[in-house]
């Protein structure tokens, strides 16, 4: 007969069966024969709420610890596929090009190439299933001579010639046939696009004559008209100009505009190729799948695709299909190593959350240990007088967390397994594994600690060289990274940058576990010096620890600090990003605002009247400007520059705001433009202009006609109306200049600054514009700009694990808040429940509750913002955030307030509600149950 589990007896003593040690330790009034009751089940039926708390601890730790690699690999995988998707298919494709075989060209023979491609595709990388593109294509564009095509600037169309396998299976055909056998008169006969031959007016009978050159002249018949099935589908990427006509410059100055078509021949037509372009090349374009890329696959996939366009696998292309000029090109291991580079870049900032979070639980755990070991010291001890063994108990302690931490762990390893589907599991399960192995061992280790004999030596002096010691590493740390700045592209995670915030923190929380006993300790001192018990009650025993300790435990306060710390530095990052982020769109757009007119045209005055008057516009110019203009009278002799011509007030405030472009208006104040060409207008050189001329008087010629002389009066640093800080740039004020030239003061672009509505502008735009020419304006807005830099999902990954990393690292930190209010919870009831027998009012008591635990919730929290602030101050300069922001921006990190702020105000105002819940809740409870426990005794 065994005796129940839950007697007194068994719940008190914990006897333990088994060992002879243990056996022992049973207790000496048990009779002979009665088999105690087992250890394990014994203790979870004595305290079923810690068993509960350390499942509960162990569930939500592992859980967060699996998802962790799971989320990042998911990150990870969908950012480089969004990354090479944007690309497009042609530069995700292995392009595959060799001069065609006159005389034995066939389709036969280019789809046996094809099949030898194909066939060497590794392991690593796949075919897209939209499948391969082969062809042959004439290797020159003939103009054709036709008069009655359409002649834009006077330059004649021209024409290409392709041979495109499985054509037919990606288009329709319109009218008449698809192009095969001959034509009289040695006419080519080919099938145009629908589209493309109305743009050039043509119809299926058509002959197309071309231009005699040092070939024979060649005609083409029009036999057919196709429609693309659907023009987005990538078997039509990269082909020049089949499914509509193409609007081409030619290389001239001033370029003049010509339309460029492509036309499709049969396989009959294939010999026809290379007189048409003097010389044919074969093609085959091979789309890789982007989808099924990994991103830890993506160093191998690399090497792959690299053999594949230069390596042994070329080489074996070559000999297998006789082809000793076949050429592999593609841009994917540029793509690669650009997806690479972006993904270490952001990995040490995305790391800084997770790792802030990692160290939060750890004090949690420790801190968890720590209490259960004061709490559970004494029957330690007990066990041990009575014959218990250090092993044998220490042993009966992991098998006793093993029942709760073990289960609880392993549901959560396969709650994140299940949520995060991935490929990859292996760093799901170490880190699993680890979080597992610390909630199973860290009670047993401080019970090891606690049983082990006590080590004489002076403890403070101990504490002191470890306090020293972790001053020098981080003080190291920080040294380091201010020295060489942070990894570069290529090293990996950085792992001083990660650490340097958290080192910075447990400093700050030593150095603040010093300070506060000081300073709360004079407060109880001012206070008790003043009527009133409450508060000289409450900040004496903030100043010291609970269980007779000398002072508070040093584990909350690193926690907090932790939180604050990895939190406060963290926003900080994300709040530069998003600044710099805006700086870009602002540089980009030339302002928060541009409206502007098709190339030729200008803005209708009640398009800029209306726009101007839009709710939150602050600053508002027109502009005229000229991209053809040249300077005459440099170092070169003449420099195509950018014309700007404006308002000199408003263009100055805007080049202001803007931060791009910033002079004095009075410069361009000057007379100038009195109605004769000899007094030269003021204007203001961009420094690259400058460069090439001296002060002086110039000639400047305007690319659609008109010329001014111009003087140098200063030098600016590039113009808001064009992106980026390079080029020559001329800058002239509107009076003078329309004065000369009446045309400049009609403005073809117009810009803004302030919080203007995107849907509101372009109702404007639309309800101002000419008939049928809404559509021509072009409207850009800063805020759709800097939302479009900021769509790369590795940006939005990166985003989304920080913010989660800190509402975890908050959730760790109320909670070792709360740990630390529970343990001393008991000795607070008992001090309550006396002080309540001698008049103290219930209100009083959650007074003293508050006055207790918040000083150092408090001073843990301003700690920890001071810390994060330094953080960004001593580590901010060796920062880059162009991975993050999408775009090239400075080094360095700026302080700001509000982001280091918010998450200290925010933290401490969930600590405060956090313990307001836990007086209100248990505080009246326990003083219930100490003032019966006194009625009994």
């Amino acid at each position: 007969m065994t005796r129940p589990a839950d007697t007194p007896d068994s719940a008190q003593d914990g006897a333990p069966d088994g060992p002879p040690e243990a056996r022992s330790a049973a207790p000496s009034g048990a009779r002979p024969g009665v088999r105690p009751a087992p250890w394990v089940r014994t203790r979870l039926r004595s305290a079923p709420s810690s068993a509960l708390l350390a499942a509960a601890l162990a569930f939500v730790a592992v859980l967060l610890a699996a998802a962790l690699p799971r989320a990042l690999d998911r990150g990870a995988d969908q950012a480089l596929r969004s990354f090479l998707a944007d690309r497009g298919p042609a530069a995700t494709s292995l392009l595959a090009t060799s001069t065609a075989r006159y005389g034995k060209q066939s389709p036969e023979n280019l789809d046996s190439v094809r099949d030898a491609l194909l066939a060497r595709t590794g392991d690593g990388f796949a075919i897209a299933p939209s499948g391969t593109v082969h062809g042959t294509q004439a290797a020159k564009a003939r103009s054709l001579a036709n008069p009655e095509l359409p002649h834009p600037d006077g330059v004649q169309p021209r024409l290409d010639l392709l041979y495109l396998r499985e054509a037919a299976a990606h288009a329709e055909l319109v009218d008449g046939r698809w192009p095969s056998g001959g034509a009289p008169d040695g006419r080519v006969p080919v099938a145009l696009s629908q589209q493309v031959a109305q743009t050039l007016g043509v119809r299926v009978g058509t002959v197309l004559e071309t231009v005699a050159n040092s070939s024979d002249p060649m005609s083409a018949e029009v036999v057919g008209l196709y429609r693309a099935t659907d023009e987005a589908d990538v078997f039509w990427t990269g082909l020049p100009c089949l499914t509509r006509a193409c609007e081409s410059y030619t290389p001239t100055v001033p370029p003049q505009r010509f339309w460029q078509t492509a036309a499709l021949v049969g396989s009959d037509g294939l010999d026809r190729l290379g007189p048409w372009g003097e010389g044919a090349e074969d093609f085959w374009r091979l789309p890789v799948d982007t989808g099924r890329l990994r991103a830890d696959l993506l160093p191998g996939v690399a090497r792959e695709v690299a053999a594949y366009v230069g390596g042994p696998t070329a080489s074996a292309l070559r000999s297998t299909t006789q082809r000793s000029d076949l050429r592999i090109t593609s841009r994917l291991p540029d793509l690669f190593k650009q997806a690479e580079a972006r993904q270490q870049a952001v990995a040490p900032l995305a790391a800084i959350g997770p790792a802030g979070v990692a160290g939060v639980a750890a004090v949690v755990f420790c801190l968890a240990a720590a209490l259960t070991g004061d709490r559970r010291e004494s029957e330690l001890r007990l066990l041990l007088a009575r014959g218990g063994s250090p092993r044998g108990i220490v042993g009966r302690l992991l098998g006793e967390g093993a029942v709760t931490v073990l289960p609880a762990s392993a549901a959560a390893t396969v709650l994140a397994l299940w949520l995060l589907a991935t490929p990859r599991w292996t760093a799901a399960l170490l880190a699993a594994a680890s979080v597992t192995l610390l909630a199973l061992l860290a009670f047993p280790v401080r019970a090891a600690v606690l049983l082990s004999a006590r080590r004489r030596g002076p403890a403070p002096r101990r504490r002191l060289v470890a306090e020293l010691l972790v001053v020098a590493a981080t003080a190291a740390a920080v040294f380091e990274v201010r020295r060489r700045g942070v990894a570069p592209a290529g090293d990996g995670l950085d792992p001083l940058l990660v650490a340097a915030p958290l080192l910075l923190a447990l400093c700050g929380g030593l150095v603040l576990a010093r300070l506060q006993p000081v300073l709360v300790g004079a407060l109880a001192r001012a206070a008790g010096r003043r009527p009133g018990l409450v508060g000289f009650l409450g900040l004496a025993r903030a100043a010291r620890g609970t269980g007779g300790r000398a002072r508070p435990s040093v584990l909350p306060l690193i926690a907090l600090l932790l939180a604050v710390t990895t939190g406060g530095f963290g926003a900080t990052v994300l709040d530069s990003v998003d600044t710099g982020r805006l700086r870009v769109a602002r540089l980009a757009v030339g302002g928060d605002v541009q409206i502007a007119a098709p190339y030729g045209d200008a803005l209708p005055p009640a398009m800029a009247e209306a726009t101007a008057a839009l709710p939150g516009v602050r600053t508002s110019v027109g502009v005229w400007t000229d991209d053809r203009a040249f300077v005459f009278g440099t170092v070169q002799g003449s420099t195509q520059v950018t014309v700007v011509v404006a308002e000199p007030v408003a263009y100055a405030q805007l080049a202001r705001t803007v931060g791009r472009g910033q002079f004095d208006p009075a410069l361009l104040s000057g007379k100038g433009g009195d109605g004769s060409t000899e007094a030269p207008v003021p204007a203001l050189f961009s420094s690259d202009l400058a460069k090439l001329a001296a002060s002086g008087t110039y000639r400047l010629s305007l690319g659609a006609g008109g010329e001014l002389q111009i003087g140098s009066v200063g030098v600016v640093e590039g113009t808001p109306a064009k992106p980026g800080a390079g080029g020559a740039v001329v800058v002239l004020p509107a009076g003078p200049t329309t004065a000369l030239l009446p045309r400049t003061g009609h403005p073809d672009r117009w810009l803004a600054t302030g919080e203007v509505d995107g849907d509101r502008l372009r109702e404007a735009v639309r309800a101002t514009a000419p008939a049928g020419t809404a559509g021509q304006f072009t409207v850009r807005t800063s805020a759709a700009t800097a939302a479009e830099l900021g769509s790369d999902p590795l940006q939005r990954s990166a985003v989304r694990l920080f913010w989660a990393s800190v509402a975890g690292a908050a959730g760790f930190a109320l909670l070792a808040v709360l740990l630390t209010l529970v343990r001393a919870a008991p000795e607070r009831a008992a001090l309550l429940a006396r002080l309540r027998t001698m008049g103290l009012r219930p209100r009083d008591g959650i007074r003293l509750i508050l006055t207790e635990a918040l000083p150092q919730a408090l001073a843990a929290t301003l700690g920890g913002a001071l810390v994060a602030a330094a953080a960004v101050a001593l580590l901010g300069p060796a920062m880059d955030l162009s991975a993050l922001v999408g775009s090239t921006v400075p080094t360095g990190l700026g302080l700001t307030a509000p982001p280091v702020l918010t998450q200290a105000l925010g933290l401490a105002f969930l600590v405060t509600v956090a313990v307001l819940a836990e007086a209100a809740i248990s505080g009246r409870r326990q003083i219930t149950t100490e003032l019966r426990a006194g009625d009994q005794r």
